[in-house]
């Protein structure tokens, strides 16, 4: 949990300090949104390959290798001076994070009952949410305080600390043992209509929630103090939600998915409307928080169950569509922000959003693949030597 926290906030920390970052190397702002572009972007290529290339390795040593590249690569963005250097700091973090999240779920929800899996998601989601509650909005805060580089290097820190505590008490299994390796109900379908809904929903948010900080400012008239807690009632939104949604995954988990996903493009498309109220921002603002972190919580539930095959290497391509998202929602952002202004990345992203809610109900109105012949429509029982079963079977 604590590496979910660290990760994530390594991940989404520019968002709050673009401005700094953008005045400090002399860089535009755009080209700053880039640092989140290109972090998806490598999480997106690396994800597949990385976790087929470590597949048959123990968990423990690859989770310890994972957050020792998440410290050093930390502690040489906080040392950057300049931007390719900082550039090629965040790429290191991305490749770590590209088979984190592929490998630290099975690790994670192998070690309870089947029935219980999505309160296990759920948990880790909080963990991976209070980034959004606590750390972005205090690396913000510190960094107006001090420099942009002091919330970066601690991170480093953070990720010491959970690699120890992984490499102490973690036990050494193979991957292949584990509980969770393979999903519960196996439906390449439904696999790909979540990797789907999930690159649309994330393409959205990201379009808009890259430049939120912006939007508040120039769209909403906010203040910068008022704009730092905005943030936190951003992750605080978002913490309700992933603890609300994490309490239905288990009995809910297909509803609970379109549920997030249709509340995400309210809330976007309400930020575009009616923005520039104030009250009106709040509330959207709130509804797109509450959406943003159960929308991958769910998401990576359904890998649990649906995966074709095994579970790592599905969870790898829900992390690879899930940055490719990232990634292609902070580079529409940022193009739709320098042309027609940031409030068309809102509408932008609530129209992706929406268009991932149709493929979801189209999805769910399509009969299940089925892999293989099931074993109750085959009841055939020989009665002679020599007896053959149904060729149709």
């Amino acid at each position: 949990m604590l590496a979910a926290f660290t990760f994530n906030t390594a991940e989404n920390l520019p968002v709050g300090l673009l401005e700094l970052i953008s005045e400090d190397i002399a860089v535009s702002v755009s080209a700053v949104g880039l640092l989140v572009t290109g972090y998806g972007v490598t999480v997106a290529v690396a994800s597949l390959p990385l976790a087929r290339v470590t597949q048959s390795l123990p968990r423990r040593h690859v989770l310890t290798g994972l957050l020792a590249a998440l410290a050093v690569s930390s502690l040489i963005a906080a040392l950057s001076l300049s931007y390719p250097l900082l550039l090629g700091a965040r790429l290191l973090t991305a490749l770590a994070q590209a088979l984190f999240w592929a490998v630290m779920g099975p690790v994670a929800v192998g070690l309870f009952a089947p029935e219980v899996r999505g309160r296990v998601v759920g948990a880790l989601s909080v963990a991976g949410s209070l980034a959004l509650v606590l750390g972005v909005p205090a690396g913000t805060w510190l960094g107006r305080q001090s420099a942009w580089q002091v919330p970066i290097a601690m991170l480093a820190g953070l990720g010491l600390v959970s690699l120890v505590t992984i490499a102490a008490l973690l036990p050494t299994t193979r991957p292949e043992e584990a509980r969770a390796a393979f999903g519960t109900a196996p439906d390449a379908r439904r696999f790909a209509t979540v990797l789907v809904v999930g690159a649309l929903s994330v393409t959205g948010a990201f379009a808009g929630f890259t430049y939120l900080v912006k939007f508040l400012g120039d769209v909403s008239g906010f203040s910068p103090n008022t704009v730092n807690a905005l943030l936190v009632a951003f992750g605080v939104a978002c913490l309700a939600g992933v603890t609300l949604t994490g309490a239905l995954l288990d009995r809910f988990p297909h509803a609970t998915l379109a549920a997030a996903v249709a509340t995400q493009a309210g809330g976007l498309l309400g930020l575009y409307a009616a923005g520039a109220d104030p009250v009106a921002a709040v509330v959207f603002l709130v509804l797109m928080g509450g959406a943003l972190g159960p929308v991958f919580m769910a998401t990576q539930n359904e890998m649990l169950h649906c995966a074709p095959g095994r579970t790592d290497i599905a969870l790898a391509a829900n992390s690879a569509s899930y940055n490719a998202g990232i990634a292609a929602g902070a580079a529409l952002g940022g193009l739709l922000l320098a042309s027609v202004g940031v409030r068309a990345a809102f509408l932008a992203g609530g129209l992706l959003t929406t268009t991932a809610c149709a493929v979801l109900l189209s999805g769910r109105r399509r009969p299940p693949t089925v892999a293989s012949c099931p074993v109750t429509a085959c009841a055939w029982v020989p009665t002679a030597v020599g007896d053959q079963p149904d060729p149709d079977c």
